[in-house]
């Protein structure tokens, strides 16, 4: 998986990791059941604060489109989205 943070963006950091793994998952290169790297190793590889990821994470998870379990990690829940969904993601 490969997220980017872009510091000159108006976006909080986290809402940038949101939307670039909704834009994976849109396109298909995260399906169902895809384990997401974990929060530790993403914060590493972006020179973020640990807690801006899982924040990313727990939003994905209201969204309903990961589920999230305490030292079991993110798992995307579903492809199958509805329409409604997908525009949003776009």
């Amino acid at each position: 998986m490969y997220i980017t943070i872009d510091e000159g963006d108006r976006r909080p950091m986290y809402q940038q990791v949101v939307d670039e793994i909704k834009a994976l998952i849109a396109a298909g290169e995260l399906s169902e059941g895809s384990s997401l790297p974990p929060v530790r190793q993403v914060a590493a590889d972006l020179g973020v604060n640990l807690n801006t990821i899982a924040f990313a994470y727990r939003q994905l998870q209201k969204e309903g489109l990961v589920k999230v379990r305490h030292g079991a990690g993110a798992v995307v829940k579903s492809r199958l989205l509805s329409q409604t969904t997908e525009e949003q993601l776009r």
